[in-house]
């Protein structure tokens, strides 16, 4: 029972990292510092989902480009909804663990997405491996426990077959 069980929370970790960001459209970043503690650590993997700047409001966490078309991204928390001089609406955000909000005002097209979810820990595993090597690794582990299963379901049948007949006619 225990080795279905760690077969379970390794395919459920497999699923909530690839499988159902991409499904979704949404992108997995790893937190890298204090600044949402204690309710998204460091090595905590936030999933991100696209969503509307009318979705957004205050309370929101989000994701969201430092600097437009840059790739160095936050995630805090909507702590003020404006509209610039343009009629843009504008956000204002701070970390959870920070004691001032931040300078700039995040604009809609700077935003890659709010939190949909986060696992803790998870992250750091995640930035171990990079790019193509993060690609292989899911393959390998995937054919790992796909493999596993496969034998455990094949000893399960061949000890169900090997008991002994007297056995089975007692429980008939």
């Amino acid at each position: 029972m225990t080795t279905w069980t760690v077969l379970l929370a390794a395919l459920s970790a497999l699923a909530l990292v690839v499988v159902v960001p991409r499904l979704a459209g949404a992108t997995p970043y790893t937190v890298l510092t204090g600044s949402m503690e204690p309710g998204l650590p460091p090595g905590t993997l936030i999933v991100v989902k696209p969503a509307p700047a009318d979705d957004i409001g205050v309370g929101t966490v989000i994701t969201y480009q430092l600097k437009s078309e840059q790739p160095t991204v936050v995630t805090h928390r909507v702590t003020s909804q404006a509209v610039d001089d343009e009629g843009v609406p504008v956000f204002q955000t701070k970390g959870d663990a920070n004691e001032v909000p931040d300078r700039a005002w995040v604009r809609p097209v700077q935003i890659r997405g709010e939190k949909w979810y986060a696992v803790p820990y998870l992250g750091y595993v995640s930035n171990l491996l990079t790019g193509r090597e993060r690609q292989m690794g899911i393959y390998v582990v995937a054919a790992l426990l796909f493999g596993y299963a496969i034998v455990l379901v094949g000893s399960g049948l061949r000890d169900r077959r090997r008991a002994p007949r007297a056995t089975r006619a007692r429980h008939v």
